[in-house]
């Protein structure tokens, strides 16, 4: 299925929310069975918020950075993030 490019420039996490709904449809709705979807999600989000409001506190327009810098942004936070045992 084809994406919707403004959807996906909307949301940063699109493909982690259609493989929620993806999960939630093969399992017929159990949402137990889902749930390392679901974090995965909510991770997604929580990070992409973050951005958001540090590039708006230091007033960095666009505040959602466009689809070619995501991967960039995601690389540097990849390197710099502290290590959970």
């Amino acid at each position: 299925m084809p994406r919707n490019l403004n959807a996906e420039r909307d949301n940063p996490c699109l493909k982690e929310q259609e493989l929620s709904f993806k999960c939630l449809n093969k399992n017929n709705f159990d949402r137990e069975k889902c749930e390392v979807y679901f974090v995965n999600y909510n991770n997604c989000k929580e990070f992409w918020n973050k951005v958001r409001s540090d590039r708006r506190a230091k007033g960095i327009v666009p505040y959602l950075p466009p689809l070619e810098e995501r991967a960039a942004i995601k690389a540097d936070y990849m390197k710099t993030k502290p290590q959970t045992n």
